[in-house]
């Protein structure tokens, strides 16, 4: 009853708040420093260094950017540096090493390296003449420099661009600012690395820009924007010397195209898209005005009878759907007023009829919305697109994944050729794996189009009915054991058919040994996996992947969605709940934070929420679609998504 009562709700007005703080230095990494000699110059330990930089315990690297905490004071400080004032010429002689040598000389090994380059690439050999550099040691009283100082935040500047041009992660940005705010607005004072005034970088709005992601190296940033290590160097000054870090931004070529086009069923592999981050974008305090269609079917619901209510909403899908979407719909809109967005917001009953939208749209003015969520049914979402193309008002699609994508179309939902390429595409990438195909006679397209794209792949078709001569939806032992290899194999299954996903589970899950490892896989993960003859186990198991629209939220996150949702509602969100909170939250964010959606696709490449991200493509001839999926797997009797 809650949901429908929330339904009367069709307006919140929201209020804006900014706050500051700075209790954090920086300092920019100069050739020779140690963690000891930074802790030392500023009078802090090198464990306090480390907590705050847990990269500088892997390697220190020259203009690499580390937190400081706030020095008593500038006072001045002493140092003691070694200077290069002499070599000693010296043949290296039986048993002798850089060790050895390094401790006769009273040098490291990487200072003897370092004068003699040719033992980067060779091991010290008898015979070898090297010069060993001798150093004086000087004792230098120095000004502790203000590595820090005051910024002023420009209008439409979140925090990424800030962090980008100085050059450190956004986590780095908060932790120099811990009371900056959620949101920082113009004008707001922050602290920044002190650099010069050469070495402050610019966002250059021809490029996209991608934030590294945990463990993640070159080869993976050159599958996901087609650009190599050298690429990146060069678009990222810096980069060669420092390399990866965690949430570290870089600028990557723009909307890199995909091989095969943008709608064909070619692997189109990981599209190029920074995730950006746009709560943390200065927010546009205009108020915007939106509409949501959604099916509620009000007339039908005899609000004195709870039990009609209920046994009403249990037998109509539409509206139990309706009533879950708007039901996060709402905590979102709670949570961007907290944000400071201003929001006019209509809420439309379209009782799934024709005759209601007519209605709706004759009665009402929508020139001025910038966005209308809904309606839920393809043919009543592309009448609504197509009445309100002429006003250029963009309109977006829920949930569902067919409908016309006109010029004002926004298709939220990734397409099925989407979730196929998403799958396809990682397994590519293990050139080392043996790839089977099982699949039933209703599933022939999908295997002819995964043995287009793993040519090697071995087949396995059902067995018939020899009466009927129909798929009796099984498989034999043998037929597995004839194709599965030592080593990786991947077995993609293609079916609707639960019994076919038991039988085809438990035998591979028989078969998978420490030498003979087996993967299951599949293009399309629908209800017959889920179906109480199929074992979680084999699937766990077996590492069960898929691809998939949203990701599922751990039991063990700490997700403050699930909490506000629960406090609201006495329960636990489901995925309808979870795509209304996390659609709500994009859409309204895209237009707080750009012109309007059509620009937002090109300001906001990639954004993820709860469950759900949304990277939008236009269409040659038409709207945008959202080409973003998930892969997810089975592991531990749990769903996580693979990384």
């Amino acid at each position: 009853m809650k949901k429908i009562i929330y339904i009367l709700v069709l307006m919140l007005s929201f209020s804006c708040v900014s706050t500051q703080a700075q209790n954090y230095k920086t300092h920019k990494v100069k050739s020779g420093e140690t963690v000891e000699s930074i802790a030392k110059r500023y009078d802090v330990s090198a464990s306090t260094i480390y907590a705050l930089n847990p990269d500088a315990r892997k390697k220190l690297k020259p203009n690499a950017v580390l937190l400081i905490p706030e020095p008593q004071s500038n006072t001045p400080k002493v140092t003691t540096i070694k200077e290069l004032k002499e070599f000693i010429k010296h043949k290296v002689r039986r048993k002798e090493t850089l060790y050895s040598l390094s401790k006769k000389y009273n040098v490291t090994q990487d200072e003897i390296k370092k004068h003699n380059t040719f033992l980067y690439a060779n091991n010290l050999r008898k015979g070898d003449r090297l010069e060993i550099p001798v150093f004086k040691t000087i004792t230098k009283i120095e000004e502790v420099d203000d590595v820090a100082k005051a910024y002023t935040v420009k209008p439409k500047e979140g925090k990424w661009r800030i962090a980008y041009k100085y050059g450190i992660t956004v986590q780095e940005l908060e932790a120099l600012n811990p009371d900056m705010g959620t949101v920082i607005q113009p004008g707001q004072t922050i602290k920044v690395p002190n650099l010069e005034t050469k070495t402050i970088k610019e966002v250059d709005e021809a490029y996209s820009y991608y934030t590294v992601l945990p463990k993640e190296g070159f080869y993976r940033l050159r599958i996901k924007t087609g650009s190599d290590k050298e690429t990146l160097e060069k678009l990222n000054p810096g980069l060669a010397e420092s390399g990866l870090k965690e949430g570290m931004i870089l600028k990557v070529p723009y909307d890199t195209k995909l091989t095969g086009g943008t709608e064909t069923l070619g692997v189109l592999g990981d599209t190029l898209r920074s995730n950006v981050e746009l709560s943390n974008r200065i927010l546009d305090e205009e108020t915007k005005n939106i509409a949501i269609m959604l099916p509620f079917k009000l007339n039908k619901v005899n609000i004195d009878s709870v039990a009609d209510t209920k046994e009403f909403i249990k037998n109509d899908r539409a509206t139990a759907i309706s009533l879950d979407f708007y039901s996060g719909a709402l905590v979102a809109l709670d949570s961007l007023k907290k944000m400071g967005v201003n929001l006019k917001v209509n809420v439309y009953d379209t009782k799934n009829m024709q005759s209601e939208l007519n209605s709706i749209l004759r009665n009402n003015d929508f020139e001025d919305t910038d966005a209308v969520i809904g309606p839920l049914l393809a043919n009543n979402f592309n009448t609504v697109a197509s009445a309100l193309e002429r006003d250029n008002v963009s309109v977006v699609s829920p949930i569902i994944k067919s409908v016309k994508i006109g010029g004002n179309v926004f298709q939220s939902r990734p397409s099925d050729v989407a979730l196929t390429n998403k799958i396809i595409s990682h397994f590519k990438a293990d050139s080392t794996a043996n790839i089977i195909i099982v699949s039933d006679r209703k599933n022939k397209e999908a295997s002819a189009l995964l043995k287009r794209e793993f040519k090697g792949a071995a087949l396995v078709a059902s067995r018939t009915n020899k009466k009927t001569g129909k798929d009796a939806y099984y498989i034999f032992d043998q037929d597995l054991i004839k194709v599965l290899k030592p080593g990786n194999n991947i077995v993609f299954l293609e079916t609707q058919n639960d019994g076919y996903v038991s039988n085809v589970s438990s035998i591979l899950n028989s078969l998978n040994t420490d030498e003979i490892k087996v993967r299951l896989a599949t293009t399309n993960k629908n209800s017959a996996f889920d179906d109480e003859e199929v074992s979680n186990h084999h699937l766990s198991n077996l590492q069960f992947t898929y691809p998939s629209v949203s990701k599922m939220i751990g039991e063990d996150d700490d997700n403050s969605f699930v909490k506000n949702y629960n406090e609201i509602y006495g329960e636990t969100p489901n995925t309808y709940a979870v795509r209304g909170f996390d659609l709500t939250m994009d859409v309204v964010l895209r237009l707080v934070t750009s012109e309007n959606l059509s620009r937002s696709v090109n300001d906001a490449p990639v954004t993820s929420y709860v469950e759900n991200k949304f990277g939008y493509k236009k269409k040659t001839f038409g709207g945008h679609y959202n080409d973003m999926a998930y892969l997810v797997q089975y592991k531990d009797l749990k769903i996580i998504e693979v990384e």
